[in-house]
């Protein structure tokens, strides 16, 4: 058991690094390289081709037509839109801001727990969503347009948006994934998203002189890491650790995305230190273990909530 949380920690560990570093490769490569929807369907399509086939080699997973069926949907709508709306988010802030609000993910899947899915909000819950929403709003309102930023505002509120969706589709998911495998999730979610980014491409047209001939090799280079390793190899890593970890670990892992896009995004010249953006992030970073620490002490207590 001892290897298996050895294993978890590190597949976590190393999927999150891989997220973090996603962030300055796509800011490398966006809009310069390829427009944000194209980028989108790009990195769907590579990765539903490369579940199926990793697909082949693993063991059969029982699942219905309905469950494909929603998967596809859930893909097209939840796993699309969140790529489709963080990319161009990001195209207009800074990477730094754009994982600031990706560390809101646990926020939003507590309060549509608690709106919707009549989750109890207990008062340490609602301390840590009120200090991490806080952090975000000083993100928003206080980073202006420059070089590095474009268009911070409107960027950083699609990025949020965009952290909204992705909660929806966790959810959805999570629901989903009781009756169904992970491989199979994966294929049939990425493969909704992927028909849909082709479908949008095919009216916007494809823009990626990425790979355009003849071949830029540095930024080429920069898309093949996006695409086989935040997107294929991080995706696969998820579940290891999500079965051999408690939810406070796996959230704290999610730190590790704001640290490495912080300090490669420094070092890169993506972005200039600011005390607001080092404020929203110290303000995220607390509400969200508040908020996780809650659920896991609920959790301790009634080690039967959320088992079917």
């Amino acid at each position: 058991m001892e290897n298996k949380k050895l294993e978890a920690n590190l597949s976590m560990a190393v999927s999150k690094i891989f997220s973090g570093l996603n962030m300055n490769a796509l800011k490398y490569l966006l809009p310069l390289w390829m427009s944000p929807l194209t980028g989108t369907a790009i990195r769907c399509t590579f990765a539903a081709i490369a579940f199926w086939v990793i697909g082949w080699f693993m063991p059969k997973e029982k699942s219905t037509p309905r469950e494909k069926g929603l998967l596809l949907l859930l893909g097209a709508l939840g796993l699309y839109g969140f790529m489709f709306l963080y990319l161009i988010g990001l195209s207009k802030t800074t990477p730094v801001s754009s994982s600031i609000f990706t560390s809101l993910q646990p926020i939003w899947v507590f309060l549509i727990m608690i709106f919707f899915l009549k989750e109890k909000a207990t008062a340490k819950k609602v301390i840590g969503i009120v200090i991490a929403l806080a952090g975000a709003l000083v993100c928003v309102l206080t980073q202006k347009s420059d070089d590095l930023a474009a268009d911070a505002f409107n960027g950083n509120m699609l990025c949020l948006l965009s952290s909204v969706v992705y909660a929806i589709y966790l959810i959805a998911s999570q629901r989903i994934l009781t009756n169904v495998g992970a491989m199979t999730m994966l294929r049939y979610t990425f493969t909704g998203a992927a028909i849909c980014g082709l479908i949008v491409t095919a009216f916007i047209g494809f823009d990626a002189p990425v790979l355009s001939m003849p071949i830029h090799w540095q930024p080429f280079l920069v898309l093949m890491f996006v695409l086989i390793f935040p997107t294929t190899v991080s995706y696969l890593l998820i579940p290891v650790g999500l079965k051999y970890l408690k939810a406070t670990v796996v959230a704290i892992y999610g730190y590790l995305i704001l640290i490495v896009a912080t300090i490669v995004s420094l070092a890169l010249g993506q972005d200039r230190f600011s005390w607001t953006q080092t404020f929203a992030i110290l303000f995220i970073c607390v509400g969200v273990y508040l908020v996780e620490v809650a659920e896991s002490k609920e959790q301790s207590v009634n080690p039967l909530k959320n088992k079917k």
